[in-house]
C-alpha cells in the first residue's frame, strides 16, 4: 500500500506545487472529522497542554529519552499500547501534513485546520528532539515485549522506556525517509504561519534525506510490529519520468475498483476493501483518501483512468472514496459505526489502555501480573471513551465482534485516523462532492 501510496504522492506533489451496501448514506463529516482529530490528542505523550480535550489524559513519558542522556518527551503512541515508534509517527504525521495542504480550505472551512496544525506539531516537535545530532535519529522509545507484558495507562507505566537509535554504523533508511518526508511537508504547512520553525524543519527534513540516501539499509528493530514495506529502493529524481508513474497510479485504481475490468483486491460482501483480517481499516481510510486526492487531479487536468475498455472520471473515484468512508461510519451490514463515540451503535471495547483502565493517581504502582485480570479480559465498556477512534474493523465477511481482547478488531492506530483527516474534511464541505 505504501508504495502505491508514495507513488501517488509524487504525481499529486508534481501536479499541484457496486452490488453493495447503498452509497448514497450520509452522514455528519464534520463531527467525525472533529472526532477524529481528538483521537490524536488522546494519543499524545509528555506535557499536556492546558486545552488538552481527552480530560481522562494525563501528562506521561517526561522521563522519555534518559537512559540515553537525550529528552525524547513527547510524540504520539501510536496504537493501544505505550511504545513510540518512529515510522507509523512519521507517516502519521506525513499523512496529516499532506491532508493540510491538498484540503486547506476545507478544512479552513470546518474550522478544523488549527487543531491539524497543531497535530502535526505534536510531531515534529518530538521529531526535533529526536534528530538533534546529526546522522543520528531516535526511531523508539519502550521496550514492546515487556509492555505488552503490562496492561496499565501511560500515565502509570513503570516499564523501562528503553531507546532504540539509527545512526552511521546501523542505518534505517526506511524510517530516517519517512521522517525527512513528515518534516518536508509539514514545513511546508508552516510556511507562512511561522516561517522560522518552517525553516528549521526542512533543514533537518534536508539532513535527515541525505542520511537516508547516503546510509542505506533496512532497520529492523522495530520489527515484528513494523516490518511490512522496505522501500529505499524508490528513487524519485524530478519529474523526468511523470508519465510512468501515471500509469502505475492508474494501474492501481483498476486494481481496486470494483467494476473495473481489472479489479483484484478483495471486496466483502458489504462493500469493504479488505488487504487483511486484522486492523484492516488502515487500508480502507488510505484508500479513500488517495482515491479522493487523485479525483481532485483527474478533475482539474480533465483526465480520467483507462481500465481496459472502460473509463472511469473523477466522481467515479470519488463516489467511491466515500463509500469506503460510509461503510465505517455506519453504513455495513453491521448497521454499526467503527469510529468511537460517534454514530450507530459503535466500539465501547477499543483496545486502547489508557481508554480502558480507571483514572489513577500518578504515583499508584499497578501490578501487572493482575492487570489484565483486572482490566485487560474485563467484558464491560471502557471506563473512557476514545472519541474518534477508526477500531481495526470487521473481518472479510463483514463480521465484527466489540472485544477488547481481539486487538485485530478492536484496536486504533494513529495513521487509520490521520489518512481520514483529508477526505473527511472534503466530505464535510459542502460543494465539494
Amino acid at each position: 500500500m505504501r508504495s502505491w501510496m508514495a507513488i501517488l504522492i509524487m504525481v499529486w506533489l508534481t501536479l499541484v506545487q457496486g452490488v453493495f451496501v447503498a452509497v448514497n448514506a450520509t452522514f455528519d463529516y464534520k463531527d467525525a472529522l472533529t472526532k477524529s482529530l481528538i483521537f490524536l490528542e488522546a494519543q499524545r505523550s509528555g506535557k499536556l497542554p492546558p486545552n488538552h480535550r481527552p480530560q481522562w489524559r494525563g501528562d506521561s513519558g517526561l522521563d522519555d529519552g534518559k537512559l540515553a542522556n537525550v529528552d525524547l518527551a513527547g510524540g504520539y503512541y501510536d496504537a493501544g499500547d505505550n511504545v513510540k515508534y518512529g515510522l507509523p509517527m512519521a507517516f502519521t504525521v506525513t499523512t496529516l501534513a499532506w491532508s493540510a495542504l491538498a484540503y486547506h480550505k476545507e478544512l479552513h472551512a470546518t474550522g478544523e485546520l488549527p487543531h491539524v496544525r497543531s497535530a502535526i506539531k505534536w510531531g515534529t516537535d518530538y521529531f526535533l528532539k529526536a534528530s538533534s545530532r546529526k546522522n543520528r535519529l531516535y526511531v523508539q522509545v519502550g521496550d514492546p515485549v515487556l509492555d505488552h507484558q503490562c496492561w496499565v495507562r501511560p500515565e502509570n507505566m513503570r516499564t523501562p522506556r528503553t531507546v532504540l537509535k539509527i545512526d552511521e554504523n546501523d542505518p534505517g533508511t526506511e524510517i530516517a525517509a519517512e521522517t525527512s518526508a513528515a518534516m518536508a511537508a509539514s514545513s511546508i504547512v508552516f510556511r507562512h504561519t511561522n516561517r522560522t520553525y518552517s525553516r528549521r524543519l526542512l533543514n533537518k527534513a534536508k539532513l535527515l534525506f541525505e542520511f537516508a540516501k547516503t546510509h542505506k539499509k533496512t532497520f529492523d528493530g522495530e520489527c515484528p510490529f513494523y516490518c511490512s514495506y522496505s522501500g529505499y529502493n524508490l528513487y524519485f529524481e524530478g519529474v523526468k519520468d511523470l508519465e510512468s508513474y501515471k500509469k502505475d497510479a492508474d494501474s492501481f485504481i483498476c486494481s481496486v475498483l470494483p467494476d473495473s475490468p481489472y479489479h483484484q483486491v478483495y471486496i466483502s460482501p458489504g462493500g469493504m476493501i479488505n488487504l487483511r483480517d486484522g486492523a484492516n481499516t488502515q487500508y480502507v481510510t488510505s484508500t479513500a483518501f488517495l482515491f479522493s486526492v487523485y479525483s481532485d487531479i483527474l478533475a482539474k487536468h480533465g483526465q480520467k483512468v483507462q481500465c481496459g475498455n472502460q473509463e472511469f472520471d473523477s466522481a467515479r473515484l470519488m463516489a467511491f472514496a466515500k463509500q469506503q468512508i460510509d461503510y465505517l461510519l455506519g453504513s455495513n451490514p453491521e448497521k454499526r459505526s467503527y469510529m468511537v463515540g460517534f454514530g450507530q451503535n459503535p466500539p465501547v471495547q477499543a483496545h486502547h489502555r489508557g481508554a480502558s483502565v480507571p483514572v489513577m493517581s500518578t504515583n499508584t504502582i499497578v501490578n501487572c501480573g493482575t492487570s489484565f485480570a483486572n482490566w485487560f479480559n474485563k467484558d464491560a465498556p471502557n471506563p473512557h471513551e476514545l472519541t474518534g477512534a477508526f477500531v481495526g474493523g470487521p473481518d472479510r465477511f463483514d463480521n465484527f465482534v466489540d472485544k477488547r481482547w481481539d486487538s485485530s478488531k478492536t484496536e486504533p492506530c494513529t495513521y487509520v485516523n490521520s489518512i481520514s483527516v483529508g477526505v473527511l474534511a472534503k466530505l464535510a464541505t459542502p460543494g465539494r462532492v
